[in-house]
């Protein structure tokens, strides 16, 4: 005998009141129903305002502190994700893991790390305190020292944890810490040739000094810089002066990016992050100097770039590429013994949308 609409929907909304969130696939297996009939349910559920639809999966809409306490529920289904406070390049990432998560039907809790030293293990110790079953973080290490200190820790959290946009130092107590992250490198490869590709000789590199990422990248232009062979004058400098912790710094390096490109007689920038890109490229417009008549400019991260005038080109690392891959990765270790399989780093490339601020270097160019 078909079970009555009105009793099969109470079971659906008590099912996701008891967990906190469900899958709709889990509940039409339990229900012994298509999924299609639990999806239809869901809507009208919805639509009187006892349940919230996601991608996938169903949520209860009683607060946390009203949701009837389940041993295997919201704290057991739940995964802690941990990044820094106004990071905006970390928006995409995030919306990449939720999306993986959520589709699994766990629950991801987001907690932000306020602009200070030592601030994630706090953070992860309550998270895991209040049951979180994984991991995923960006700590933020703006100094290497600040890395250092948060190796032996976060290798032994006890639970599945990934690194997202981060890369552990070679025999560090964090090399075998799942991770996953841009290659860097390639994306200043990608900036250095396409200016090189358009008769740039001359480069004025501008990146941040305060991140693993922005140490990477400096390292990156410098090794491909130095290495390439139409190339003939390179520099590198602070983007801000309040772009770097980790001084002191040369002259060269300290000086602001207009000046520098001047005193190389330079006819491209590549500068990291977005909106200091898009703030050096309003001076120079008041300065008389033309975005890209005179000089060529490649932004690095592609948050906001596309948004300035003229819109700039820019080196997109695979943001929420990354979250999804970290957190499919996540997913992969919790269904597994622990220790099962060797640590993974995986590497995604960035792309280089190229806009209005690069052009060919003009024959009446000087450099």
């Amino acid at each position: 005998m078909r079970e009555p609409v009105d009793l099969r929907r109470q079971r659906i909304l008590a099912a996701v009141q008891a967990r906190g969130t469900a899958r709709v696939r889990d509940l039409a297996d339990e229900l012994q129903v298509s999924v299609v009939t639990v999806r239809r349910d869901v809507e009208e559920l919805t639509r009187e305002g006892r349940l919230r639809r996601g991608h996938g999966v169903v949520r209860s809409t009683l607060p946390d502190q009203e949701a009837p306490a389940d041993p295997g529920g919201p704290a057991g289904d739940r995964v802690a994700v941990v990044v820094p406070v106004r990071h905006s390049y970390l928006t995409e990432t995030l919306h990449g893991a939720r999306t993986v998560l959520e589709e699994s039907g766990l629950r991801m809790a987001l907690h932000l790390a306020p602009q200070a030293s030592g601030t994630e293990r706090p953070l992860v110790e309550r998270a895991l305190a209040d049951g979180a079953q994984g991991l995923l973080i960006a700590p933020r290490w703006r100094r290497r020292a600040e890395e250092a200190a948060d190796h032996e820790w976060l290798a032994a959290t006890g639970v599945p944890t990934v690194l997202m946009e981060r890369r552990p130092w070679r025999g560090s107590a964090l090399h075998a810490l799942d991770s996953v992250c841009s290659d860097h490198w390639y994306g200043a490869h990608l900036a250095v040739e396409h200016l090189v590709g358009l008769g740039h000789r001359r480069i004025v590199f501008a990146t941040r000094h305060d991140s693993p990422t922005a140490r990477s990248l400096r390292a990156a232009f410098t090794e491909i810089a130095g290495a390439h062979p139409l190339v003939e004058r390179w520099a590198w400098t602070l983007i801000s002066p309040e772009a770097g912790v980790d001084g002191p710094y040369s002259a060269d390096e300290s000086a602001e990016p207009p000046a520098l490109l001047r005193e190389m007689g330079a006819t491209a920038l590549v500068l990291h992050g977005d909106v200091d890109a898009l703030m050096i490229v309003q001076r120079l417009a008041e300065e008389g100097v033309r975005v890209p008549e005179d000089c060529s400019v490649v932004a690095y991260d592609d948050v906001v770039a596309g948004l300035g005038s003229p819109p700039l080109t820019a080196v997109a690392p695979p943001k929420a590429e990354v979250g999804r891959a970290a957190a499919e990765l996540l997913l992969r270790r919790l269904a597994e013994p622990p220790g099962s399989r060797p640590g993974r780093r995986i590497e995604l490339l960035p792309r280089l949308m190229v806009r209005g601020s690069t052009a060919s270097r003009t024959a009446d160019s000087n450099q």
